[in-house]
């Protein structure tokens, strides 16, 4: 007897990506039939590989996995004309919520629906399908995503109206920044201080300054020297970026985001977008 699961629904995929890739991949093994595409030569295995968008929009729901808004502008516009009634586009990625209203507004134009579900967690969860997903969305639109959605995260909590997602998981991943370079900097602190860096990790994890940095990034990545958390220090920089835009949207200003982003410009400068995260630490030691 077959392990195989029987055909399920059709998704298409935009974007095979370093997670993109392994998010595509419970959809195979959940059961969903998968119209895959991606603008290198990653091949999707168990999906239908498709040489253009067009192709891809046979798919009733449509999930992008892409880098930044630029990129899926580009996307958009080719595969805005062949959309319909019926079709759902779901944002995965970190874009703008400017932009994510706007492309919903122009999907709205044609009788389609666009919707953000970008997600927080590493290459591991996606693998796992264990991701936690932020979905702004009308209910319509959310009741068609959420097997999708359910096939590749453990978490779906229901953010608002379009755009609500994006701008959720940019002000989560500042937090989440602040807290990471807050936790840097005592480290290098403690060090030139003589301290016992692993008793100080217990210490914060047992006291009031204990965040998911120093939970999860000291002593698994910093102290053991494996920078290795799963989330590019480039793409750090890109969700700090969100954030400031929210701010200047509202035409605010906010001194630690500020300081944040131009941390991370300098780590991003000195160390290059590609590393890990967690470089934030070597970069500050110098």
């Amino acid at each position: 007897m077959s392990d195989t699961p029987p055909p399920g629904p059709t998704v298409g995929f935009v974007g095979l990506g370093m997670m993109g890739m392994p998010m595509g991949q419970c959809l195979v093994a959940k059961g969903f039939e998968v119209l895959a595409h991606d603008a290198g030569p990653a091949v999707l295995e168990g999906a239908a590989m498709q040489q253009s968008l067009t192709a891809v929009a046979q798919a009733p729901t449509i999930v992008l996995m892409l880098p930044d808004s630029p990129t899926v502008a580009k996307v958009m516009e080719r595969l805005l004309p062949a959309l319909g009634p019926g079709h759902l586009v779901i944002d995965m990625g970190s874009s703008l919520p400017a932009e994510t209203r706007r492309w919903a507004e122009a999907c709205a134009t044609r009788g389609a629906r666009y919707m953000d579900a970008p997600v927080s967690g590493s290459v591991v969860k996606a693998k796992a399908g264990t991701l936690a997903i932020m979905a702004g969305a009308d209910d319509a639109a959310f009741a068609q995503a959420e097997p999708v959605l359910n096939a590749m995260g453990a978490t779906i909590i229901r953010t608002g109206a379009p755009g609500s997602g994006h701008a959720m998981k940019a002000l989560n991943n500042y937090v989440y920044a602040a807290g990471l370079l807050a936790v840097s900097e005592a480290l290098v602190m403690g060090e030139k201080e003589g301290l016992d860096l692993s008793i100080f990790a217990d210490v914060l994890n047992a006291s009031s300054g204990r965040n998911i940095a120093s939970e999860t990034k000291v002593k698994q990545e910093m102290l053991s020297g494996r920078y290795a958390g799963g989330f590019q220090l480039g793409l750090m920089r890109k969700d700090l970026e969100t954030a400031g835009s929210i701010a200047e949207h509202q035409n605010a200003h906010h001194a630690l985001l500020e300081l944040c982003r131009t941390r991370w410009n300098e780590a991003v400068s000195a160390r290059g977008p590609k590393v890990d995260n967690t470089e934030m630490h070597l970069h500050l030691k110098g």
